[in-house]
């Protein structure tokens, strides 16, 4: 007689889960697939050690000194690739991830984490300098209030499937190339739970969870570049049956400001100052995201120039005691159309300052291979 433990490679006082690990090892090691097809018999013969030993009454029976396959000594009947086969959900699942079924594992819990969830919230660029909180509106699932979850009726709670008996799957013997095989499936009436909801919560049908839309507020922080992405834990969508929701991302989009334009952590702004107080100097107030603050243009000031106001930029993302500047460029109002009084005040000026005028000085500025700037690109696009 075969001694099915020796087979296996454990003693007789081995346990279940000792016979069970003994049995996936050495199945995986005589497959024919992985070891080759001289190693056929050995693989059933492995298979009907495990299908002995694995159940109570035939492995009492071998204990016994009775062999349950060999059919002339009053046994269950021969295995081989003809019988029971044992539990070839275990092998399936190493081979194929558990695509036959859930095994011996146990039943899935009905309460399921939420996936993640994305939205987008579109902020201004004060919001960007100074952070804030945005506020975004969702529609994802959210818990079942009137069950909390459990997805049953007050009063009530889920049963034991009564066709798995709580184990959440079933057998059946199925006909392959190799011959009968023993395969486990989810248990279709229970879905795998090992319960069934007899009296599902009218508002959830037994899910736990409802379409709902909620407003949440994301704290935006000062200095958060466009497009960048928060994250908010859980925050999105509940799982099944009460699980633990999972993740919101939140892409930040920053709206184009009339009035300034960012540049890293500068904030830049064009004044347009008539031509006299480009070449006189003159003091004004500007607007900005602190209020109001003095611009002083010097005298003699040219197109484009600058003056730059310290301090008044974006706050820095990693040092919320620094911020940039804010670039004030001068844009000179040339005027188009003159009294004749103008236009004899300018002609006096002419003949006292521009003298030397039909002296033109030339010079040569790169038209290619030099690349623009920021504020180049910018001009070039507003012409």
């Amino acid at each position: 007689m075969t001694d099915y433990y020796e087979v296996l490679g454990v003693d007789r006082s081995a346990s279940d889960d000792e016979i069970k690990k003994a049995y996936r090892k050495m199945s995986r090691k005589y497959h024919p697939d992985i070891a080759g097809p001289e190693f056929e018999d050995k693989f059933k013969e492995v298979n009907n050690a495990y299908e002995v030993l694995s159940d109570p009454q035939k492995r009492q029976m071998f204990d016994a000194g009775v062999d349950p396959n060999d059919p002339n000594a009053g046994g269950m009947g021969g295995s081989g690739f003809g019988g029971g086969f044992g539990d070839m959900g275990d092998i399936f699942s190493m081979f194929t991830g558990g695509a036959f079924g859930g095994g011996n594992g146990g039943p899935t819990p009905r309460t399921q984490p939420g996936r993640d969830s994305l939205a987008t919230v579109t902020i201004d660029l004060k919001t960007a300098v100074f952070g804030d909180t945005a506020h975004v509106e969702i529609k994802t699932f959210g818990l079942c209030q009137e069950c909390a979850g459990t997805g049953c009726q007050k009063g009530t709670q889920p049963a034991q499937c009564p066709d798995c008996h709580g184990q959440g799957y079933a057998q059946r013997v199925v006909r392959t190339m190799l011959g009968q095989m023993m395969t486990t499936a989810p248990c279709e009436r229970c879905e795998g739970h090992g319960t069934v909801i007899e009296n599902p919560c009218p508002s959830c049908l037994g899910h736990g969870r409802v379409r709902v839309t909620r407003n949440v507020g994301v704290s935006v922080p000062a200095g958060v570049t466009n497009n960048t992405r928060l994250r908010l834990a859980n925050q999105g969508e509940v799982g099944e049956n009460g699980g633990v929701a999972g993740d919101l991302y939140v892409d930040i989009r920053i709206a184009q400001d009339d009035t300034f334009t960012r540049d890293g952590d500068d904030l830049h702004c064009w004044i347009q100052v008539p031509m006299s107080w480009a070449v006189l100097g003159h003091d004004l107030e500007i607007d900005t995201f602190d209020g109001k603050q003095s611009v002083s243009v010097p005298a003699g000031s040219q197109p484009d120039d600058t003056v730059t106001l310290k301090n008044l930029g974006v706050t820095h993302l990693n040092n919320k005691n620094e911020r940039g500047d804010l670039v004030a460029h001068i844009a000179v109002k040339i005027p188009t159309k003159l009294t004749d009084d103008e236009r004899a005040l300018m002609e006096r000026f002419a003949e006292k300052h521009d003298t030397d005028a039909q002296h033109v000085a030339v010079s040569a500025r790169p038209t290619s291979g030099t690349k623009k700037g920021f504020f180049s690109k910018l001009k070039d696009a507003l012409r």
